[in-house]
């Protein structure tokens, strides 16, 4: 008896989100980075005020050479929020309520390291000019973003939950 040869697997279509989409949920990640920051402000005024001393009264804090330090600091804070939520689940929190989910373009796998820190790099610059780095998706036959193509990552559209 001849064995039937297996089909080969059709490529599946995934939906690609829009751009109203993907600002609504850099709307949400934009809070969470607020609260982030004020967090990250309160414990480096907290550790300032400990090495130096309480400012006299009706003056600021002051930074000296270490100003530049800590607003390194707070950069490489927020990348760390990205790449953490992103490397874990594909994911970060506005991401997850607007049902958009970040593959590695290649193995639709989770990221790397090293795609989430090219991403975080690069997605600041696609703002630039009127965020044209994200009007290049209409252009792209995969829908693509600058950073998207850059870091070799890929958002996809999850489906709705059906309850």
């Amino acid at each position: 008896m001849k064995k039937k040869p297996t089909p080969e697997p059709v490529a599946q279509e995934f939906a690609t989100p829009g751009l109203l989409r993907r600002f609504a949920a850099m709307v949400y990640d934009s809070l969470l980075l607020m609260a982030v920051s004020i967090l990250y402000g309160a414990i480096a005024t907290g550790i300032n005020i400990a090495i130096k001393g309480i400012p006299a009264p009706g003056e600021r804090v002051t930074w000296g050479a270490f100003g530049i330090v800590v607003f390194i600091g707070w950069i490489l804070t927020l990348g760390f929020f990205f790449c953490y939520f992103w490397k874990n689940s594909g994911q970060t929190l506005g991401m997850k309520t607007w049902r958009m989910k970040m593959y590695d373009a290649n193995s639709m796998q989770t990221p790397g390291y090293s795609q989430c820190v090219i991403r975080c790099v690069c997605a600041p610059f696609s703002m630039l000019l009127l965020g044209i780095g994200y009007w290049v998706m209409y252009l792209n036959p995969e829908r693509q973003t600058l950073h998207d193509k850059l870091s070799k990552t890929r958002i996809l559209l999850l489906a709705k939950d059906k309850k």
